[in-house]
């Protein structure tokens, strides 16, 4: 659930999502393009994959997948896999029997068993030993398991929504975890941006968790000038820590730079790069604040916000930043910038399987014709590479069989001639129709098409990923 809303400082902030009692502010391009990602992904059965630096918000995202799909009143079951030792680690997600071991005094469930129906959230996945991967991986696959000590198998229904912070494509090349495991549970990935990418929510997120803390209490203008300037390798869960003890010391009706600990003072925090220097956010030029002496560094910070809060887009940031885009170039080259946001990587993946449920909305129109010549008009509400979902049908007896289909290529004026049959219909004149013997050079246009609406929601498609 998300609301439109306004910090005390001033500054605009989109939504604010709630989420199973947590509560978070959104106001930058990339993160309202992964919680639009979120919400079509949410009511698949497919398994995530989160990746994300520490305290960038991994179990928010995996909590607001849970909230959105279809087992949002199953139980939300979570276990951090780095947090038991690895003895524990099996017996906790399979459970065990009666003496399975000494002190195994009576039966119990496992987390699989406890989250069936709804969704098991495994943090730090790449944690697991080896013989836990494998178990897993069957489980994926639908297999029924034993509990430790049983001799009768265990089937169960759970989502399985996993995260971690490390590169699990290295620790796959290494030998740490499993290949199978990794493609298996990343068929839908999502990459939280750390904080540093997105500095035009620092802003919003301190006065969030500020007015959390000490409803009414505000940042001096020299205050937001330090958690701009500050590298936040700890990311939003840092920011927060932050600005609590912040809260907690300061006097009268500000947050003083005096007030803040040592670490964010000296612009420590270097294990990633120095977040940008914020600028107003309609700022047509780039100013100097009294707490900054190097203006190129000012300058370097200031293009790498505008490009933040642009999504990347340099012709909009060099219209943000009042200089043309050829100076934008040239500066993204002085400064070595171009690499910096090359680097940021994407925000989602789908693997092949995926790609094909893939729907995107649109309006046209189609004409169907059912075996006794009927004819049908109606619209389409959503495309996929296998069928559409279309509006307008009175009577869904008249669907019934083999039917034949015309409507108009998205963006083009060609018309696609096909057969369907209805795979479902409702009470509200909705039917889903999968496609038959669709025409291969129709298909190519289609597949391009609905391939240029997943790049633009941000997702990063990979062509012959392995499945």
């Amino acid at each position: 659930m998300s609301v439109g809303s306004q910090n005390l400082s001033g500054a605009a902030v989109s939504a604010q999502y709630q989420v199973q009692g947590f509560e978070a502010v959104v106001c930058n391009e990339s993160m309202r393009k992964l919680m639009q990602m979120v919400e079509r992904v949410a009511r698949s059965n497919a398994s995530v994959l989160i990746t994300g630096e520490t305290g960038s918000g991994k179990e928010f995202i995996a909590r607001a997948l849970h909230h959105h799909s279809l087992r949002c009143n199953k139980p939300w079951v979570d276990l951090n896999c780095a947090a038991l030792p690895e003895h524990l680690v099996e017996s906790e997600l399979f459970g065990y029997e009666k003496g399975a071991f000494s002190g195994a005094e009576s039966l119990k469930q496992g987390l699989f068993e406890l989250a069936s129906g709804g969704t098991l959230f495994l943090d730090e996945i790449g944690e697991l030993e080896p013989k836990i991967q494998v178990k897993l991986l069957r489980v994926l696959d639908g297999a029924p398991y034993y509990r430790l000590g049983g001799n009768r198998k265990v089937a169960v229904d759970a989502r399985v929504i996993a995260a971690t912070n490390q590169e699990l494509e290295a620790a796959v090349k290494q030998g740490r975890f499993r290949s199978d495991l990794y493609h298996r549970l990343g068929q839908i990935q999502l990459r939280i941006p750390p904080l540093r990418e997105r500095p035009d929510e620092i802003d919003a997120l301190a006065d969030f968790f500020l007015q959390q803390q000490r409803p009414g209490l505000r940042f001096s203008t020299p205050s937001l000038a330090v958690l701009r300037n500050y590298g936040w390798p700890g990311n939003v869960r840092e920011l927060r820590n932050v600005v609590i003890q912040s809260a907690m010391i300061a006097e009268g009706n500000e947050v003083q730079p005096s007030d803040m600990p040592s670490e964010i003072l000296s612009g420590t925090g270097q294990a990633a790069p120095s977040a940008p220097m914020a600028a107003p956010p309609n700022s047509a030029r780039i100013t100097v604040q009294a707490s900054v002496t190097d203006l190129e560094e000012l300058e370097k910070q200031t293009i790498l916000r505008s490009l933040a809060q642009t999504g990347g887009h340099q012709g909009k940031a060099a219209e943000q930043l009042g200089i043309s885009r050829r100076t934008l170039s040239r500066k993204l080259k002085l400064y070595n910038l171009n690499n910096d946001r090359g680097n940021e990587g994407p925000l989602g993946s789908l693997n092949r399987e995926q790609q094909q449920y893939f729907r995107a909305g649109i309006d046209l129109p189609v004409s169907i014709r059912n075996g006794k010549g009927e004819k049908i008009e109606a619209r389409i509400v959503n495309l996929s590479s296998g069928g559409m979902c279309v509006t307008g049908i009175e009577n869904p007896l008249q669907c019934a069989g083999e039917l034949d289909i015309n409507f108009p290529m998205p963006e083009t004026e060609e018309i696609v001639q096909t057969k369907a049959r209805v795979a479902w219909a409702d009470v509200q004149k909705k039917a889903g129709l999968r496609f038959i013997n669709f025409p291969l050079h129709a298909q190519i246009i289609l597949d391009r098409w609905l391939h240029q609406r997943q790049q633009e929601e941000g997702w990063t498609i990979h062509i012959g990923q392995h499945q």
